[in-house]
């Protein structure tokens, strides 16, 4: 199924050159990678619906916005979640803070500190470790925190090993040197290091946030793609204005 959706965004994108999300190779996997400028896409995070329940994944929450007279253009998985799909780290919506920071130790890709957390204040996105964020004073409207961090400052994670043998689906997030954010998903299975290599070499960031494995899942209407390979909880999505 993977390797159906990656030919078939292969065809789609050399149609537009224009795309927000493209099919790109690098080293000896292929992933999807899909970018947008926080200066004028509408970026938003979502978890629970108006009842206050999880939409669980793509269809409901396309639905919802529907409603509201708007369009989903991108959605990914924005972090980890627990048995009840609410994050399990600093989660903030809208400029109002959900989740509070969770600095505790344990096992787990989440706790391989350090972690880190993916915001957008304003017109300014970033990547940054959790614990230089919460000190760094910044208000977001919206925050995800996620982990392990798969960069810090240029460098691969002290703790992912090249020799690593752990191969999954895997989707992250980084803001490039130009300011604009790049969301990644692999196409197929990937260590951490290759995954890291992506962003620090492929992507050329400073700075990049895994945001979960085996889940990782994609709303990229451009390629006609919509997963639902798992329930997922926090998402992070592009709308537009309905035509």
């Amino acid at each position: 199924m993977r390797f159906w959706l990656v030919a078939t965004a292969l065809v789609l994108f050399s149609a537009s050159a224009e795309a927000d999300c493209k099919p790109m190779n690098f080293g000896s996997a292929h992933y999807t990678v899909c970018e947008f400028d926080p200066h004028t896409d509408k970026i938003s995070l979502f978890n629970l619906d108006a009842a206050g329940h999880p939409f669980g994944g793509f269809s409901a929450l396309r639905e919802a916005l529907t409603a509201q007279g708007r369009n989903l253009n991108f959605a990914m998985n924005a972090g980890m979640f627990g048995t009840d799909l609410k994050p399990i780290g600093l989660y903030v919506e809208n400029g109002k803070q959900l989740h509070k920071a969770n600095r505790a130790g344990g096992p787990g890709n989440f706790h391989l500190k350090p972690n880190g957390i993916f915001y957008v204040a304003g017109q300014k996105a970033g990547v940054m470790e959790t614990d230089a964020f919460l000190h760094s004073g910044i208000k977001p409207d919206l925050a995800a925190q996620s982990g392990p961090m798969l960069l810090i400052n240029g460098a691969v994670h002290p703790k992912i090993s090249p020799n690593g043998t752990s191969l999954k689906i895997r989707n992250g997030v980084c803001v490039n040197d130009g300011g604009k954010i790049d969301f990644a998903i692999s196409e197929d299975f990937v260590t951490f290091y290759q995954f890291a290599q992506l962003f620090r070499d492929g992507l050329h960031c400073k700075n990049a946030l895994f945001l979960d494995g085996s889940v990782s899942s994609l709303h990229a209407p451009e390629l006609q793609r919509s997963d639902f390979l798992a329930t997922i909880g926090p998402m992070v999505g592009v709308t537009a204005p309905l035509k």
